[in-house]
């Protein structure tokens, strides 16, 4: 069940002093980056539903109630690309959680990143109404074409990996 399902049937948990806890969604999306044509190039899709949607954004999602961060990163990124990377292949970025970076509600997303020497041929699937591969200094350079916050996720990436 994901965790979109379980929000929806699941009443918020209460603390016995009658603290109601807060409904924070956890989501998990992959920075993928390869060799292209002459120029560094990562993986986007372009969203198929709002919000955000015909933007592309990191190939990415809810995290089910029975997975792991980087198992929810590997499926979602298989789901929307169709690209398989092995386990343990992704690196921990960090987590990003600011109000607001996602409308539908209070959303923490773990990021990961990864490498791969040729540039894979994605296939848009599940959500995603298409998927590519885009230089990276092109996605750089126009922040506004990216939906959530994921230029500053790539920004961390790109950094982290050192382009």
């Amino acid at each position: 069940m994901s965790i979109r399902a379980s929000l929806a049937v699941v009443t918020q948990p209460q603390e016995p002093d009658g603290f109601v806890l807060p409904e924070i969604a956890v989501t998990a999306d992959v920075v993928l980056f390869a060799s292209g044509p002459g120029q560094l190039q990562i993986l986007l899709v372009e969203r198929r539903f709002d919000p955000f949607r015909g933007s592309l954004a990191l190939p990415g999602g809810f995290v089910d109630e029975d997975e792991g961060l980087e198992e929810a990163a590997r499926r979602e990124l298989l789901e929307e690309t169709g690209v398989e990377l092995p386990p343990g292949s992704l690196r921990q970025l960090g987590a990003y959680g600011a109000p607001g970076r996602d409308p539908r509600m209070r959303v923490v997303t773990v990021a990961f990143w990864a490498s791969v020497g040729q540039s894979p041929d994605p296939k848009e699937g599940s959500d995603a109404a298409a998927a590519r591969m885009v230089p990276l200094a092109d996605v750089m350079a126009n922040p506004a074409k990216l939906a959530f916050d994921h230029h500053r996720i790539i920004g961390d990436a790109r950094s982290q990996a050192g382009y």
